[in-house]
């Protein structure tokens, strides 16, 4: 199969004393075919182009994580197969710290086929080894030791929540990337001290259309700080009983794959330098913007110079940045 090589963004240390973010959950093989447009049901699309990617949401977080400038390690359950091998090495080459990933014999690496079209947008369809969500990590206490914010994924809930729980008794904070559908009284929902939804997934696990709502549902089950994203629209988060907005970048989308769990790795690490919620997730919002605008997938992931000048630039033609601005856009549902 043919594959993407990593770009020289990566490949390159993080600096002593540089903040190390644990990122839990999936790793996947994607094979991406870029067309038109989408094929109709029992239809057929011929591809304009096509490539194989290493991703998943914690190790697509993970690579965010070094590019940024961040110690990143991955945890999490895989396949003994080439494409868990292929995964491996392409976070080798970032690099990302893979010791606390674990190889299931005879088991299947996540494998996922991705449809881009024209508009950037995109079609996932994922198969997951059941053998491989059964997997409990052997020390979660360890894993968890040297880390400074730990992030995980819920697609592998057997697999994080020790990990999470772990974390929380070490007094860490703990950044959920809520993808997968669930139950609003999802423990994992409680145990994390900040839940991210995507929209798809809030929308499933509340039953409601309207996000604001979805995520006051949300918040009885729970103390954590509650957001979610919704792609070209704004971020929205609860403040109290209040619904917040920050804003996100105006871009030209050529490749979506990876960019929610780009905008995850870096509010975890913005988070972890100290940056309150609302400029840790417009900081965010900036990473998955600009991967946003390469096609790719994890290969066009941005590094901390690649963010601050897109930043920059977009701050000069009068975008609204500055946090305090942001609190002050408040959206009035009740």
């Amino acid at each position: 199969m043919s594959g993407v090589e990593n770009s020289d963004r990566g490949g390159r240390p993080a600096e002593a004393g540089a903040l190390r973010i644990l990122c839990a959950g999936i790793s996947v093989v994607d094979e991406v075919f870029h067309v038109e447009n989408f094929p109709p049901p029992d239809g057929k699309a011929a591809a304009k182009g096509f490539f194989v990617v290493n991703g998943g949401c914690a190790a697509n977080a993970a690579i965010t994580v070094a590019r940024l400038g961040g110690r990143a390690a991955l945890a999490g359950p895989m396949g003994s197969d080439a494409n868990g091998d292929f995964v491996l090495a392409a976070l080798a080459r970032e690099p990302v710290d893979c010791t606390g990933c674990q190889r299931v014999p005879g088991a299947a690496t996540a494998l996922s086929v991705v449809f881009i079209n024209a508009r950037g947008e995109r079609t996932i369809v994922t198969y997951r080894d059941e053998s491989v969500a059964a997997v409990v990590p052997p020390d979660p206490e360890g894993l968890v030791a040297a880390a400074d914010v730990v992030l995980a994924d819920n697609w592998y809930p057997v697999f994080v929540q020790p990990i999470c729980e772990a974390a929380r008794r070490r007094g860490l904070r703990v950044v959920l990337d809520a993808d997968k559908p669930s139950l609003v009284d999802d423990p994992l929902f409680r145990i994390c001290t900040h839940v991210v939804f995507s929209s798809e997934c809030l929308r499933a696990t509340t039953g409601c259309a309207d996000l604001a709502e979805g995520l006051r549902r949300v918040a009885p089950h729970t103390h954590s700080f509650l957001a979610v994203s919704h792609g070209p629209n704004d971020i929205l988060f609860l403040e109290g009983s209040s619904v917040r907005r920050v804003p996100v970048f105006a871009i030209d989308a050529v490749d979506t794959v990876g960019a929610g769990d780009a905008l995850h790795g870096a509010f975890a690490l913005a988070l972890a330098e100290g940056r309150g919620e609302a400029e840790g997730l417009r900081f965010a919002a900036a990473v998955a913007g600009l991967k946003c605008t390469r096609m790719g997938g994890s290969v066009g992931l941005p590094t901390r110079a690649e963010v601050e000048a897109f930043i920059a630039e977009y701050d000069g033609q009068g975008a609204p940045l500055a946090p305090e601005a942001l609190m002050q856009s408040r959206l009035d549902l009740e």
